[in-house]
C-alpha cells in the first residue's frame, strides 16, 4: 500500500459516520438501506460516505442489480496494522531504553544513599553547633 493509499484510508476513517459504518460492517455485510437506517441523512449522503470508503479500499460492492451488499475489505486493516506496528515497535524500544536509563539512575541513587549512610555525620560526632 502506498503512502497515498494509506493516507486515503486514514482520511476515510477520520469521519465518525464512516467509522461507524465500518464498525457495523465488521458484524457482516449490509445493504445501503440497512447502513442508512440509524442516520438522519439522505440516501445520497450515505452513498457519498460509501464512495469515500470504496475509494480508500475499505469496502466493496459487487456489480449488479440493487440491492447490492456492502462488504468490508478486512485486508486493508492488515496493511494499516503493519504500518502502525512498525511505529509502535519503535516507540516501545525507545521506552524500554528510557526505562533502563531510569532504573540505572535509581540504582546509582540507591548506591549513593548507602555510601552516604556509612560516613560519620557531624550531628552524630557531637558537632560544636549542636550545643
Amino acid at each position: 500500500m502506498t503512502t497515498d493509499a494509506l493516507s486515503q484510508v486514514f482520511a476515510a476513517l477520520a469521519d465518525p459516520t464512516r467509522r461507524d459504518m465500518v464498525a457495523r460492517l465488521s458484524e457482516g455485510d449490509a445493504t445501503v438501506s440497512q447502513l442508512a437506517e440509524p442516520y438522519q441523512m439522505t440516501l445520497q449522503a450515505v452513498y457519498k460516505h460509501l464512495r469515500v470508503l470504496e475509494d480508500a479500499g475499505l469496502v466493496s460492492r459487487p456489480r449488479g442489480p440493487q440491492p447490492r451488499p456492502v462488504h468490508l475489505e478486512a485486508q486493508v486493516f492488515d496493511l494499516m496494522d503493519t504500518w502502525i506496528e512498525r511505529y509502535r515497535a519503535r516507540a516501545e524500544r525507545r521506552y524500554r531504553r528510557l526505562d533502563a536509563v531510569l532504573e540505572a539512575m535509581r540504582g546509582d541513587e540507591h548506591e549513593q544513599d548507602r555510601t552516604d549512610g556509612h560516613r560519620s555525620r557531624p550531628e552524630a560526632a557531637g558537632h560544636p553547633d549542636d550545643a
